[in-house]
């Protein structure tokens, strides 16, 4: 196992696994995606608050979802929801399927983010595909997702 561990590591060196990668393209991502947010408005958002509009949906979505969705817990995803509700993002509704349930739904201010966030991702995604090349681009996706896939099934942390 050690001599594996050494091959694997031979490119980089320590720093350079699966999740330290992960991790790089994940805050080089929100570093652009926030950044850009800002320039068009959206000033008051954070990181933290994309566990929250990464999932959110236009009809509305349960926080125990979002929880699941995000592999956070229902309570760092409640307070999440309670801070973009002060800031006009969101606002909580009975779940017209269960009176009980209260669902997160966007205002229009978080439509607005919503539909500028999607276009910068477009954006993203687009500068990528023509650096790699779209059919290269697409398999890195869906090899990308089979590791997510596999790697949640391992885990209980990933089964939330």
């Amino acid at each position: 196992m050690a001599l594996e561990a050494r091959r694997m590591y031979r490119n980089g060196g320590r720093g350079d696994d699966l999740g330290v990668l992960a991790g790089k393209l994940l805050f080089a991502v929100q570093g652009e995606l926030f950044e850009r947010l800002h320039d068009e408005g959206f000033d008051d958002i954070v990181p933290r608050h994309g566990v929250v509009l990464a999932y959110l949906r236009a009809d509305g979505i349960r926080a125990t979802a979002l929880a699941k969705l995000s592999g956070q817990a229902k309570q760092a995803v409640g307070l999440i929801v309670d801070d973009l509700e002060k800031l006009g993002y969101v606002q909580r509704r009975p779940d017209p399927a269960d009176r009980r349930a209260k669902l997160v739904v966007p205002t229009d201010r978080g439509l607005a983010q919503m539909a500028a966030a999607d276009a910068i991702m477009a954006d993203v995604m687009a500068r990528h595909a023509s650096k790699l090349g779209a059919a290269k681009f697409d398999q890195f996706l869906s090899d990308f997702r089979a590791i997510i896939d596999h790697q949640r099934a391992e885990t209980r942390a990933g089964a939330q």
